[in-house]
């Protein structure tokens, strides 16, 4: 990891970045950018539905998205191939909107999430390098995850502040969650803000593909979540007809009734409990994982885990298989809910075997 930092140098002075005359060194943040750009030109940033299936990766990432019945669709995606140049890293998101400007905060959220991570990544890196106390060859899990921790928690306060002071999306009644994962060789990171949900698929000792939930649904009625939303004057209560879904209100009851705790921007009850803190957590893949999900709860609100794990594990053809677990998704809402108008339903499926032959693809999958 310590090499990283001379890494970024190198590619700084290869991108063309401009330089002003009283500039004498090129920032993380333009080199993110830069890297950006350079990744999307060379097809390595999909965010439509389709497949990235890198030439040499173990990655294969299919990805696709159902408007649901509500307008328009505020759900959207992302998948990075070789992160931040980097051969064995990829990036992948799912951002769920909500409220009249929910879809474009989703893709406001989305189109700065990856880079400034990877710029909060780089300048963590290089401190943590020359902190003199650090030893970057010892426990080199925690290690990993305490960097990308700390990059996380920058990133997401950068952008709720940012969203804010926008000037061409009003937040104030609209937010969106966050829900990614960065692999890094066989390890991955997930971040989560909201009530997405991201799920393995492993195999267990009898030869079953079983699930195992990575995240948790950050729901209003959770214990700790509810806590922190009394205590800070706001109000979590279900509506008489809707038995069951918490919702977070603001002292007087009225508004917004957010169904979910933890999200970017709604800043009317950001002083009330609301955070955009993302949950941070690490995972070793192992020989028996073979993929990762992640959705919107559009799928979850009618697909269980072991439902999805089996959806998208008899699915023919892996390009295929976001797609189909996305159809289930909508049949299931038809028969599962009816009478309810059917959410955005989007989902990104991370296998993490694949064949060394394949070539970069993009391809429509509808």
């Amino acid at each position: 990891m310590g090499n990283f930092s001379t890494l970024f140098n190198g590619l700084a002075s290869s991108f063309s970045i401009k330089r002003g005359k009283n500039q004498k060194n090129v920032t993380a943040k333009q080199v993110s950018e830069a890297m950006a750009k350079e990744a999307k030109k060379n097809n390595l940033i999909l965010c439509t539905s389709g497949i990235v299936n890198a030439d040499g990766s173990s990655n294969f990432v299919s990805q696709y998205s159902k408007r649901g019945q509500k307008g328009t669709n505020q759900d959207c995606f992302i998948v990075w191939e070789e992160f931040g140049c980097q051969e064995d890293m990829i990036f992948c998101g799912v951002f769920d909107g909500h409220g009249p400007w929910g879809h474009f905060v989703a893709k406001q959220v989305r189109e700065s999430m990856p880079s400034s991570l990877l710029c909060n990544w780089q300048e963590t890196l290089a401190l943590t390098s020359l902190n003199a106390n650090c030893d970057l060859t010892s426990d080199k899990i925690l290690q990993r995850l305490d960097i990308w921790k700390q990059s996380y928690l920058k990133t997401c306060a950068t952008i709720d502040r940012e969203l804010e002071q926008h000037n061409k999306i009003d937040s104030y009644n609209s937010g969106t969650t966050a829900l990614s994962i960065v692999r890094q060789g066989e390890s991955i990171i997930i971040a989560n803000v909201g009530d997405s949900r991201a799920v393995l698929a492993t195999t267990s000792d009898d030869g079953r593909l079983v699930p195992v939930q990575l995240t948790v649904d950050f729901k209003p009625n959770l214990p700790q979540e509810a806590e922190r939303i009394v205590q800070c004057k706001g109000q979590v209560f279900c509506l008489q007809d809707e038995p069951g879904v918490h919702r977070v209100w603001l002292p007087d009851g009225e508004t917004p009734g957010l169904a979910m705790s933890r999200a970017f921007g709604d800043y009317c009850v950001k002083d009330y409990g609301l955070i955009s803190v993302p949950e941070v957590t690490e995972r070793n893949i192992s020989s028996k994982d073979q993929f990762v999900v992640l959705a919107t709860d559009g799928v979850w609100d009618v697909i269980s885990n072991q439902e999805a794990v089996d959806i998208i594990s008899s699915t023919p053809e892996r390009g295929k298989a976001s797609k189909r677990l996305v159809e289930c998704a909508a049949h299931a809402w038809k028969h599962k809910r009816r009478g309810i108008a059917m959410d955005d339903i989007s989902a990104v499926c991370l296998f993490f075997h694949c064949s060394p032959s394949s070539q970069l693809q993009k391809t429509d999958t509808k």
